[in-house]
This record gives C-alpha cells, structure tokens and sequence, in this order.
C-alpha cells in the first residue's frame, strides 16, 4: 500500500475536532515548516505546544500570526475552543482541556522538566475529543509527548510523528515511535501536506 493510499485509508470517514502538535528543541523551525500549509478555511481547532523559558513571556502566537492564515493567539484559562483557530500554549503554565471543551491553566508541578507539558495537554485532550483528535509530534531532546501520544493512539486518535532522521533532534520522535507505534512518521513536508486533509470527511 503506498503512502497516499494509508492516508486516505486512515482519514476515510473521519472528522477532527482538534489538532495538537507538540515539540521541543528545533520546534519554532519546526512549525514554521508545516502551519503556514492551513488554509483559511481550517475547520478543526489546532493547540501547538513547544517547550517555553518559563521565565519569560511566550512570544510564539505573536510570531505565528503573521506566518498562518486563520486566527493565532495564545490560549487562556477557562476559554472555550473555538474551531479553525491556532492557539498556543503560554509560558509556565500546564495547558489542558476540559471536558466542556474549554482550556484549562495550571501550576502543577514540571512533566519531564517542562511546564507547559505536552503530555499533559496530549493526554487530557484525548480524553476528550477520542477519535476526533490528531495529534502530531515534533523534534525534540527529550521524552514528553510519547506519553500523550500513547493515549491518543488509546483513545481512538490519529498519531503522526516527524521523521527522527529529519528532526533538529530526534530524541522525542524516537521515544514515541518506541512507545506508540504512531500511524504515519513523515517529514515536515508530508506533515504539511497532510494537515489540510485532517478536516476532510
């Protein structure tokens, strides 16, 4: 079975909710390859989380909003996700979803060093969305993510991770390959052609 056709096998009949991608070192680089591919008309809501200085203020919706074609701003407590919008996970902060579908900020303590998590924010949105979540992880140096993309795969969702062998590190795509067999690895490139599909019925 060819590439082409394993996508459209994984995407038939299936409607996304929610998009979270998830990265770490080499992830701005990272997203600027694959988000600017949305087209306006994006239908699912996409949360990007990357591994933030917890002592500063995130910049990242800031940067991205003038690089993607939907609305970009950084997620705050108890807002509703809103679909086609790209929000970003601020700086020292635990990034969840509730099961209203609303986002949910806390100060527990670091996952795998970091705050915000990507597991966190992987394991809890899964919980909610099940099927109608894709979830797609980046380059990275360290584990977080495999975690949360394991309980995606669990609760009935799409799994896609960067090539290791492409990624600026390789480390966290390779830890989740290992932990969930996630269903596609491509390069930034196949990422960036496959997002648009994810709305698609």
């Amino acid at each position: 079975m060819s590439l082409d056709q394993r996508i459209a096998s994984l995407l038939a009949g299936r409607r996304f909710g929610m998009v979270v991608i998830g990265g770490s070192a080499g992830g701005v680089d990272a997203l600027i390859g694959v988000l600017p591919g949305l087209p306006a008309d994006f239908g699912p809501a996409v949360t990007c989380i990357l591994h933030v200085p917890s002592d500063r203020e995130s910049r990242l919706a800031e940067l991205f909003a003038a690089r993607v074609a939907l609305p970009v701003r950084e997620a705050r407590d108890k807002e509703p996700v809103e679909p086609g919008t790209v929000y970003f996970a601020g700086a020292g902060y635990h990034l969840s979803i509730e099961q209203d579908r609303s986002f949910s900020l806390s100060c527990e303590p670091p996952v795998h060093f970091a705050r915000p998590a990507i597991d966190v924010l992987m394991e809890s949105a899964a919980d909610v969305y099940g099927a109608a979540l894709a979830g797609i992880l980046l380059t990275g140096a360290n584990h977080d993510g495999a975690d949360g993309m394991a309980r995606i795969r669990a609760c009935g969702g799409l799994t896609v991770v960067q090539d290791p062998q492409e990624a600026q590190a390789g480390t966290m795509p390779t830890e989740a390959i290992r932990r969930c067999a996630p269903h596609l690895v491509l390069p930034l490139a196949g990422i960036r052609t496959l997002l648009p599909l994810l709305e698609k019925p």
